[in-house]
């Protein structure tokens, strides 16, 4: 699940609930609150970083009479039709507005076929508080080229639970006027008749669902009610130009799941004999034959789901016949069912797959007889080993395997996971396409399946970007991107247009990463801190073509938010648990940083290596020593509350920005000239969101500042050359992408250039097309009387080249000192391992009454292993015997200190003896 958009207080919009069967008037979209964006934006072209895929796929619709025209739906991250020419998605909701960022969940989609021109969607992300707004009906009448809208008087929830049911919006195929729409929280079934401009409750619909994935979810997300779930038409009963008669509807209720009309809606009735102890996910029905077919499981997924039953109605005399592949009372049954298809060119072929089963993988079934008899698309062959029907390549999205090539029976890839749609081209019995919790993927020749062949699996996500971006950075030199996000991690991206080759961040693994940054005079030293994995923090000097897991201050409970020096020299972090912390070994050992609060958001200086800063609770902290102290500034008026971003400016030591609040208090952006001594408002930014820095237009001092934000009383992505004093907004009202405060940052190489970080479309670009402006000079009236870009104090002197040595509160040791009697205790641990490596740390303490100046260490590997990367010392390896010699920048090892060595190992590790410092033996510490 992606996260919603932490928006602290956004305005609501929703209607006042309509009454029972209250027609829902229509509103058109975009609305006039949307100004319109002036020739600035008319010079940008939008796109988006290839990452291909990244989230869910809970649906997939074919039109039943356009060959080639399919859509998807996502939870958070809009629609897409795809372009069958160039195999590519085009996504159809990027005009979806900051105030309406839940409509960017889709809980259903329905392509209308007697006019495939026709589109409609079912908008809304959450049922509970997290979203204010109510959802929608959105139309369109050309694919999803323009839209209009219809307000609902109540929520829908397309990144809730039972998102992968349906679909519950569906187009009448004798009359397209009529509209069939199955809701959530206990607001039954509802119907257009003019073509969904309008919406009223069914009233005689008797059921309005029951169940409740936990009622008693603290957390407010799985106490909603999953409703009605799918409509289904049985197209044989009816004429073209007059409402079907036989209507079969799925209710998210064990014991009362499938209802039936036989007068175009008018009654209902439950379906008798029906099962039940089940929910019903999926259904489809065969006209020809009157074949109704009916997937469920016993929860409403998508991340859940351990039993479930496949069943088949004769509508002609109500025989319900049990087809399940793996009946409910085997010993091998341990997944529900979803996934529902018919073969249109041949409908006794039909398929299903295990809508949740994690191990070893998902598993995919196919039958030619009407579910009498049943074939799976892979078998055991002698546990571990697995014979399969398929081949999967995932060339077209590497990262897929997520850094892992499995260990058997488990395969990486997989198959997938959360597969709730599967579906058959109805056109072509060879094509099918299926959805995944990160891709989607699909082949061409699925009837090999039937002649004892292998089907060929392919990723087909190419246009789809369905990622929600936590932070973005974009460095001087050769990486264009560094960025993270959640469910993927995040990349580190030499080519924008390219997909990343490998999954970016295995060492330490991280599903999700929230915070990172770069060196920016040294931006192949990198840092980030994530979720997801054993470790929090991850450290590369490699631009990212390696990383070593850091070590941890004391009661770090979560990531945080992180920040880098100028030159590598320190590492800043402010982790969850604990307090604000700096390192100076890249992450090997920590010490508490003084005068900033915890939690406090934390920055480096782009330009002076010895400056950090840092904000929280409206007092703004600057360090002139490398983040071992801070100091509060006197600036007042910045937020207290909500989210904010601080940024530093490239070029410009001590220039420093601030972006954030929340409605009804503080909210705006500030810069300061000074360190952050003192802040000045950027007029005319009524609410600033993000602020980052690109390349200077040509003649112009100050890099251009681009923000999501709203000003002047508009909301938009807007960019200035003038640092601040004048804006033009560089998006139009086609291109919003909803919710957009989480990242955002120009190109330092390419004039114009911004990305755009979002919570579902993944990061949009920006590529600047028109005439860069004239140059002009950057304002002068600055905040101080007398500013400089040197703080007023005198700051530490800048570190050498030689990294920093360790803070220690005790001077340095005379390195003359008369030698002793001197001991010693060695701790060898592994702090990480992945499939064929591992990462180790050796901590060594003078236990002894004398100075070790200067240090060293050996020892033997049990094993093979071979130290590929190491950090702490000078590092040699001879066959088994590791030697590390002490670095000039910490030489000596007084009595009870201790030094710690890391490294990156490959192999499997078996351990370590034989250690040795000074040519003594040690003890184990």
């Amino acid at each position: 699940m992606r996260l919603r958009p932490a928006v602290a207080a956004l305005a609501t919009t929703g209607l006042v609930a309509a009454g029972v069967g209250a027609a829902v008037a229509q509103t058109t979209t975009p609305p006039a609150a949307a100004a319109s964006s002036g020739p600035a934006a008319e010079d940008y072209t939008w796109g988006n970083v290839e990452m291909v895929g990244g989230g869910f796929i809970p649906g997939i619709v074919y039109n039943d009479t356009e060959p080639g025209l399919v859509y998807v739906r996502t939870d958070v991250g809009g629609a897409y039709r795809l372009d069958d020419a160039t195999g590519r998605w085009q996504p159809l909701l990027d005009h979806v507005r900051w105030d309406d960022w839940g409509h960017s969940g889709v809980l259903s989609l329905a392509t209308d076929p007697v006019d495939p021109d026709n589109v409609y969607v079912m908008a809304g992300s959450y049922t509970n508080s997290w979203d204010p707004n109510d959802g929608a009906i959105l139309r369109s009448s050309d694919r999803g080229e323009t839209w209009a809208k219809a307000d609902l008087p109540f929520k829908v929830g397309g990144n809730m639970p039972g998102r992968g049911m349906g679909e519950r919006l569906m187009v009448d195929p004798n009359d397209n006027s009529v509209l069939y729409l199955g809701t959530e929280g206990g607001h039954g079934l509802w119907r257009s008749t003019d073509a969904g401009a309008t919406w009223a409750e069914v009233t005689s619909f008797p059921n309005p669902g029951s169940y409740v994935a936990d009622p008693d979810d603290p957390g407010d997300y799985l106490t909603t009610n999953q409703g009605v779930v799918w409509t289904v038409f049985d197209t044989s009963s009816g004429t073209a130009g007059e409402p079907t008669p036989v209507i079969y509807v799925g209710v998210a209720d064990a014991e009362n799941n499938v209802y039936r009309s036989t007068d175009a809606g008018a009654t209902w009735e439950r379906v008798p004999g029906q099962p039940t102890g089940f929910i019903p996910h999926k259904a489809e029905i065969d006209p020809g034959s009157g074949q109704l077919y009916v997937a469920t499981s016993d929860t409403g997924g998508p991340y859940d789901g351990e039993l479930g039953e496949v069943w088949r109605l004769d509508t002609a005399t109500d025989t319900w016949t049990d087809i399940s592949p793996v009946p409910s009372d085997s010993t091998d049954a341990y997944f529900g069912y979803s996934g529902l298809t018919i073969d249109r060119q041949d409908p006794d072929t039909i398929m299903v797959v295990s809508q949740m089963s994690w191990w070893p993988d998902n598993q995919v079934f196919r039958s030619t007889d009407r579910g009498e008899t049943w074939t799976q698309i892979w078998d055991w062959a002698g546990y571990p080993e697995r014979d399969k029907r398929y081949t999967l390549d995932i060339s077209g999205a590497p990262w897929l395997d997520f850094g892992s090539s499995g260990t058997a029976p488990e395969d990486s890839p997989k198959l997938g996971w959360m597969m709730e749609s599967f579906e058959i081209d109805p056109f072509d019995s060879d094509r099918f396409l299926y959805g995944t919790g990160a891709t989607v993927y699909g082949g061409d020749n699925l009837t090999d399946w039937d002649d004892g062949g292998v089907v060929d699996i392919s990723v087909k996500a190419q246009g789809i970007e369905e990622t929600a971006i936590q932070d973005l950075v974009a460095p001087p030199g050769d990486v264009e991107l560094v960025s993270g996000m959640y469910d993927i991690g995040g990349f580190v991206h030499h080519d924008i247009t390219q997909v990343p080759d490998a999954y970016g961040y295995t060492q330490p693994y991280q599903s999700g990463v929230l915070s990172l940054d770069v060196a920016w005079q040294s931006p192949d030293t990198m840092v980030r801190v994530g979720t997801g994995g054993d470790q929090l923090l991850g450290v590369t000097t490699s631009g990212g073509d390696s990383w070593w897991a850091g070590q941890e201050p004391a009661g770090a409970t979560g990531p945080g938010n992180v920040a880098l020096a100028a030159d590598g020299s320190a590492i800043v972090w402010s982790p969850d648990g604990t307090g604000v912390h700096v390192s100076t070994t890249l992450g090997s050992s920590w010490t508490a940083s003084s005068g900033v609060p915890d939690g406090a958001t934390v920055r480096a200086d782009r330009e002076d290596p010895s400056v950090f800063y840092a904000l929280a609770d409206g007092t703004f902290y600057t360090s002139h020593d490398g983040g071992a102290s801070f100091s509060a500034s006197a600036a007042s008026g910045l937020p207290d509350a909500g989210r904010h971003h601080v940024e530093a400016v490239p070029g410009h030591a001590g220039h420093v920005w601030v972006a954030g609040g929340e409605t009804d208090g503080v909210y705006g952006m500030w810069r300061s000239t000074d360190f952050g001594d003192t802040f000045e408002a950027v007029a005319g930014v009524d609410e600033g969101d993000t602020v980052g820095f690109g390349r200077a237009a040509e003649g112009h001092d100050h890099p251009a500042v681009y923000t999501s934000s709203k000003i002047d009383g508009v909301r938009g992505i807007f960019r200035s050359d003038d640092a601040g004093a004048t804006w033009v907004r560089i998006n139009d009202d086609a291109h919003q992408w909803a919710w957009t405060g989480g990242a955002i940052t120009g190109d330092p190489d390419v004039f114009g250039r911004v990305y755009v970080g979002t919570n579902g479309r993944g990061i949009v670009v920006g590529e600047f097309g028109g005439e860069q402006p004239d140059p002009t000079p950057t304002p002068t009236d600055e905040p101080t009387d007398d500013p400089t870009d040197d703080p007023t104090d005198d700051p530490t002197p800048d570190p050498t080249d030689d990294p920093t040595p360790d803070p220690t509160d005790d001077p340095t040791p005379d390195p003359t000192a008369t030698p002793g009697e001197s001991s010693c205790a060695v701790t060898y641990a592994v702090a990480g391992r992945w499939p064929g490596g591992f990462q180790g740390e050796v901590t060594l303490t003078n236990t002894g009454d004398a100075t070790l100046s200067p240090w060293d260490l050996v020892w033997q590997f049990d094993g093979s292993e071979t130290i590929s990367q190491a950090w702490g010392g000078d590092v040699t390896q001879v066959g088994a015997t590791v030697t590390v010699t002490a670095p000039t920048w910490r030489s000596a090892l007084a009595p009870g200190e201790s030094v710690t060595v890391g490294f990156i190992g490959a192999g499997e590790t078996t351990g370590a003896s034989g250690m040795t410092a000074g040519g003594e033996a040690c003890t184990a510490g």
